[in-house]
C-alpha cells in the first residue's frame, strides 16, 4: 500500500483527489438544485416536504449523503496541502507577475473563494440540514402521513433580509469557483481533447452561470412572495 499512499500525498495525486471529488460535488449541486426546484411549486410546500423526507430516509440516498460528507472533507483538506505547496515552490515575485498575465482572477483565488464557500456552507448545514437531522421540526400532514416541515423553516427564514443576502453573495462566489474548478477538474483527469474541450469549456461556463442563478432565485423567490 505504500505507492497509493506516495501516489495521493503527491502533488499529482492530491490535485487528481481535489478533480475527482469536485467533480462528485458538482453532480451533487445538480441534483441538490433539481430537489430544491419543488420550492417553487405552489403547493404550500407539499412536494418538497416529501422530497425532504425521501432525502433523509432513502437507504440509497443515505450512502450518497455520506460520500458527500467525504469529497467536501477530501476537497477542502487537499485544497489547503495545493495552496500551501504552490506559495512554497514558487517565488513570490514570479508567481505574481506570472498569474497576473497567464491566469484568471478565479483561477488565482480559489482559496479565498474556497474559504468563503465554506463558511456559507456551515451557516447553510446548520440552519437547515442540522435542524432536519436532529433539530426540533414543526410537522404537517400530508395525504394522512405526517412529514417534518422543512418548507416552513426554509420560508421563515428566507424572510430575513441579511440571510438573503448571504446566500445570494455566496452563489456569486460560487458561480467563480465553479467556472475555473469544471474545466480544471478535467484537465486534471487528461480529458483534453481538441475535438471535445470546447463542448465541455461550453457546458462548464453554462453550469458555473445557471446553477448559481437558481440557488440565489430560490432565497430571492420566498422573500418576495411570502
Amino acid at each position: 500500500m505504500s505507492w497509493v499512499t506516495k501516489t495521493l500525498s503527491s502533488t499529482l495525486g492530491r490535485k487528481l483527489i481535489m478533480a475527482l471529488t469536485g467533480l462528485f460535488l458538482i453532480l451533487f449541486l445538480t441534483g441538490h438544485v433539481s430537489g430544491n426546484l419543488l420550492l417553487f411549486k405552489n403547493d404550500g410546500g407539499e412536494a418538497f416536504n416529501i422530497y425532504a423526507k425521501f432525502m433523509t430516509t432513502n437507504p440509497a440516498v443515505k450512502i450518497l449523503s455520506y460520500l458527500t460528507y467525504i469529497s467536501i472533507i477530501g476537497h477542502v483538506i487537499y485544497s489547503i496541502f495545493l495552496t500551501k505547496h504552490n506559495k512554497s515552490a514558487r517565488p513570490v515575485g514570479y508567481a505574481e507577475s506570472k498569474a497576473a498575465t497567464s491566469s484568471t482572477w478565479s483561477s488565482r483565488n480559489m482559496g479565498i473563494l474556497g474559504t468563503i464557500i465554506l463558511v456559507f456552507l456551515v451557516v447553510h448545514l446548520q440552519g437547515f440540514w442540522a435542524k432536519m437531522h436532529w433539530g426540533e421540526m414543526p410537522m404537517v400532514t400530508i395525504e394522512g402521513e405526517e412529514y417534518k416541515n422543512l418548507f416552513l423553516i426554509v420560508s421563515e427564514a428566507f424572510k430575513q433580509e441579511w440571510l438573503v443576502a448571504l446566500y445570494v453573495i455566496s452563489m456569486g462566489f460560487l458561480g467563480f469557483h465553479l467556472s475555473h474548478g469544471f474545466a480544471s477538474a478535467f484537465q486534471t483527469l487528461g480529458l483534453n481533447h481538441k475535438k471535445y474541450s470546447p463542448a465541455i469549456k461550453a457546458v462548464g461556463q453554462f453550469y458555473c452561470i445557471a446553477v448559481p442563478i437558481l440557488f440565489a432565485s430560490m432565497p430571492l423567490y420566498i422573500y418576495f412572495t411570502s
